[in-house]
């Protein structure tokens, strides 16, 4: 059995601690007491990832029949998929999209169904390139249907590609892509990274408008989403179950195939990543040097080139398919079973170290907004419970944050950081004054539609995904990260994390608690 997550108490004789920063990594010297948060080894995977999903498509959970039964000839059949965002980092081949595909091409063609249409579900992601949509879905099944125009992607701005289902009895508009809501089954793969993936998110997300989506990426719902791990506290999540179950009643059929990932996140090369410090062999502490001392040497751009290229390693290791809420419950208790790790108490000062990636920045740059998101939206909220830091605690990150964008992927990010946060960064306010013209301006739709760009409302979101961490928290430091743009984001910058903690006591004062997040490989914290 894999060793379980282990909270560590540092002393004198504790090594240094391994921090991400960026395309980099720092080693840090945590004060004695400190605790670091280690992940749970990987699981083992399916021993036949591909037996295992003929087994899930004949057997699925909750009121849903096998899928044989419900594939005719006549109908029309929809097959949704998760976008690039997900997994990180991109798998190696087989993706399980094309594992999960490729089974259920091949139960539709034996069922004499000729009427299937591929979607990426983007909701308002950028569109993938081809190279990205054949490593998700492999060369066979790309160059079946992406020729004939029968692989497509979502576009939550095409008037006539959108259809009205409804509104919910909380008053949300629930709109659909068009082909996905007139066929007679929607079959949708996902890989569920963390326990916020997966489940009524997929289709009422993935495939839905600018006016459905507003409904639960907003302030509000942000704000108070206690935990977007834990879908009990989940506002966010209780919008996405209302607008899913209002599309079942709708007629709208849904046979959900959700997959869960071992956290074997790193090529061999860099297996220092997946090690504690105290534990590494000699081999560890030379890659360790090694790696490091080429990457201080090697350019922003050509270092950021190098890591986008990696491909992990992790494995399958559960597939489910049927009634998207029963197959949801078993997801979630999957990926717990993986990445959970109890931890006693909360702390007055959380560190984390951020990596190069994040779901919104595959193949660019990890710009000073999807920083922030990453560290006040992702890693913040990973936990179970209550947040690892307290009512009022500091948060310490450490990223070099330049003040660089990519503009193919984020042409509005670029405007929203030089005009919107040099007026202000109140979530509430931004929303207000500025959302809706971002949301609806001409230019930003069209490099959304026929580009690789992120919709104009997307940046808002991003930050609006910090707004239960920016309420819960004192003061954000951002170690090492240029100071220009952190203080644009309204938090603190410090040159060492010596400094940082001289920053925090003014707050935590001079004997603080401080929990170091050892992530990734992901995890949550199970806080008690």
């Amino acid at each position: 059995m894999p060793r379980p997550g282990f909270v560590l108490e540092t002393d004198k004789s504790t090594p240094p601690t391994m921090f991400w920063n960026g395309e980099g990594f720092r080693m840090e010297k945590l004060p004695s007491g400190s605790r670091v948060i280690y992940a749970p080894e990987p699981l083992k995977p399916l021993d036949d990832a591909d037996a295992s999903i003929q087994q899930a498509l004949l057997n699925p959970a909750g009121d849903m029949p096998p899928l044989p039964e419900l594939l005719k000839p006549g109908m029309r059949l929809t097959i949704a998929f998760d976008d690039v965002s997900l997994p990180l980092p991109p798998m190696k081949r087989p993706d399980n999209r094309q594992r999960v595909i490729e089974a259920v091409l091949e139960m539709a063609a034996r069922a004499g169904v000729d009427d299937v249409v591929l979607i990426a579900a983007l909701a308002l992601h950028r569109r993938m390139t081809e190279n990205e949509l054949r490593h998700a879905l492999g060369d066979r099944v790309y160059d079946s249907f992406a020729p004939h125009g029968l692989l497509t992607q979502h576009d939550a701005e095409d008037p006539d590609a959108i259809v009205h289902i409804g509104k919910t009895e909380h008053g949300e508009d629930v709109e659909l892509n068009r082909r996905a809501a007139e066929s007679d089954l929607i079959v949708y793969v996902n890989i569920n990274l963390v326990a916020m993936d997966g489940g009524h998110k997929s289709v009422g997300t993935g495939l839905a408008s600018y006016k459905s989506i507003k409904h639960h990426h907003n302030v509000k719902t942000m704000t108070h989403s206690k935990s977007f791990m834990d879908q009990e506290r989940s506002e966010l999540h209780s919008s996405n179950w209302r607008m899913g179950r209002f599309l079942k009643d709708a007629g709208v059929k849904i046979f959900q195939i959700e997959t869960t990932l071992n956290t074997d996140t790193f090529p061999k090369e860099f297996a220092f990543l997946q090690k504690r410090e105290w534990e590494w062999k000699l081999r560890d502490r030379v890659s360790y040097m090694g790696v490091s001392k080429a990457l201080d040497r090697t350019p922003p751009r050509v270092a950021r080139s190098i890591f986008n290229s990696v491909l992990s390693p992790h494995q399958m290791t559960s597939v489910q398919a049927g009634e998207v809420e029963a197959v949801h419950k078993i997801t979630t208790e999957n990926v717990y079973r993986q990445q959970l790790v109890e931890v006693e108490g909360q702390t007055d000062i959380f560190t984390m170290g951020l990596p190069y990636i994040g779901p919104y920045n595959v193949n660019s740059i990890l710009n000073p907004i999807l920083v922030a998101c990453m560290g006040l939206g992702y890693f913040f909220n990973l936990y179970r419970g209550k947040p690892l830091v307290r009512q009022g605690g500091v948060l310490i990150m450490t990223h070099p944050t330049p003040w660089a964008f990519n503009p193919v992927h984020h042409p509005s990010y670029i405007d929203f950081f030089d005009q919107v946060l040099s007026e202000t960064t109140d979530p509430l306010v931004i929303e207000a004054k500025y959302e809706e013209s971002f949301a609806t301006d001409p230019w930003y739709r069209h490099l959304y539609r026929t580009g690789h760009a992120y919709h104009g409302v997307h940046p808002f979101y991003m930050w609006y995904w910090c707004s239960h961490a920016l309420e819960h928290l004192s003061r954000v430091i951002v170690v090492g990260g240029d100071p220009r743009s952190v203080k644009r984001l309204g938090f603190h910058p410090a040159t060492t994390l010596g400094d940082a903690l001289e920053i925090a006591s003014d707050v935590v004062g001079r004997n603080p608690s401080i929990s170091h997040f050892h992530a990734p490989p992901l995890m949550i914290a199970d806080v008690k």
